[in-house]
Order: C-alpha cells, then sequence, then structure tokens
C-alpha cells in the first residue's frame, strides 16, 4: 500500500530551478514544504510556494518525502548516507532525481532491508544501468526508472534552448543565465 500525499510534509534539498518547480507543483496537493539550499530562498519565493527554509538535518527527521534535487559536486557526493539515512522517519519515502553518487547506495540498501526508511524511488542510480544483481533491484520497496525524468520533446526543446542561450551569453561575455556559483 502507498501513502497519502496530501496532508504529508515533503523535504526538498536542492531547492534551485527544478526544486522550486517542485514546489510550485506539489502546493496543489495540500503538502507541508520544507527545503534545504546552499543559499536560502528569498522570503518572496517562500511564501510563493508555502515553503519553509530548514537545516538539512531537521528536514530529514520531519520529512515524509524527501526529494533529492542537487547538481553533484564534491560537496554532493554521497549527501545521504548512513547517518542521514538514520535521521529519517521509518515512514519516510527517498526520492533521488539528482545524481546516483549524491546517495550512499549500500547505506540506502541497508536503510530500506531494515526498515529505517520505508522505500526508494530512483530516477538516477550509480552506475546507470545497475548491475543485473544489485540488491537494490530486488527490493520490494524500491522503484527505480531509467533516469528519463526529462524525457519529453517539450523539455529536451527548452533543454537545448537554454544551453544555447548559455553559450551565446557566454562567448559575448555577458551573465550566463544558468551559471552555478560554486563559491
Amino acid at each position: 500500500m502507498g501513502e497519502e500525499v496530501t496532508g504529508s510534509t515533503l523535504g526538498i534539498i536542492g531547492m534551485g530551478h527544478i526544486g522550486y518547480k517542485i514546489a510550485q507543483r506539489s502546493k496543489g496537493f495540500d503538502v507541508r514544504i520544507l527545503y534545504h539550499n546552499r543559499n536560502r530562498r528569498s522570503a518572496e519565493d517562500e511564501l510563493a510556494v508555502g515553503a519553509t527554509y530548514k537545516n538539512m538535518d531537521d528536514l530529514l527527521k520531519e520529512s515524509d518525502f524527501v526529494v533529492l534535487v542537487v547538481n553533484l559536486t564534491a560537496e554532493t557526493t554521497g549527501l545521504i548516507g548512513q547517518r542521514e539515512l538514520s535521521l529519517m522517519k521509518p515512514t519516510a519515502t527517498l526520492v533521488n532525481v539528482s545524481r546516483g553518487l549524491v546517495v550512499d547506495q549500500e547505506a540506502l540498501v541497508e536503510a530500506l532491508q531494515s526498515g529505517k526508511i520505508r522505500a526508494a524511488a530512483l530516477d538516477v542510480t550509480h552506475p546507470e544501468p545497475l548491475p543485473r544483481d544489485h540488491p537494490l533491484l530486488s527490493l520490494h520497496n524500491v522503484l527505480i526508472t531509467p533516469h528519463v525524468g526529462t524525457n519529453t520533446y517539450t523539455t529536451v526543446r527548452k533543454m537545448v534552448r537554454r544551453m544555447v542561450d548559455n553559450s551565446v551569453a557566454a562567448v559575448k561575455g555577458l551573465p550566463v543565465p544558468d551559471e552555478v556559483k560554486l563559491k
């Protein structure tokens, strides 16, 4: 049996463009939205989606669903490991749509097998695809999709347009619209 989304607490780790879009869409499900991000969003942005900024530990402790939407960097590699999974509710679901290396998959397997968390939904793994004998593939409480979260004609067109806009801006010496500032 699944869990009801309405009335739950959604924790979003990574409130950039995609994380914010997830918050906007989640508002219609009457969920409490928590988020953690390297840089806090403006009060106006928070109010628009009803999101509350939390440190990561508190977000993990309070959320029924934790969605990972971060870039893969040195800081985010292994971001979710045994310690972080142990902070989550035993009824929580982890959703990873970022990169496989953001989650320590051995720790995730242990958390899922032992009931430390209820379930996981993974659009990304490491490696992709997983070997046929990988333990994640045999667990009843895991949903794995083959990294196709953006596989639509509309999304691919938008991604190409953004790539062109960013490239043209860089060549012209203008501010790059989607520049990621690491510090």
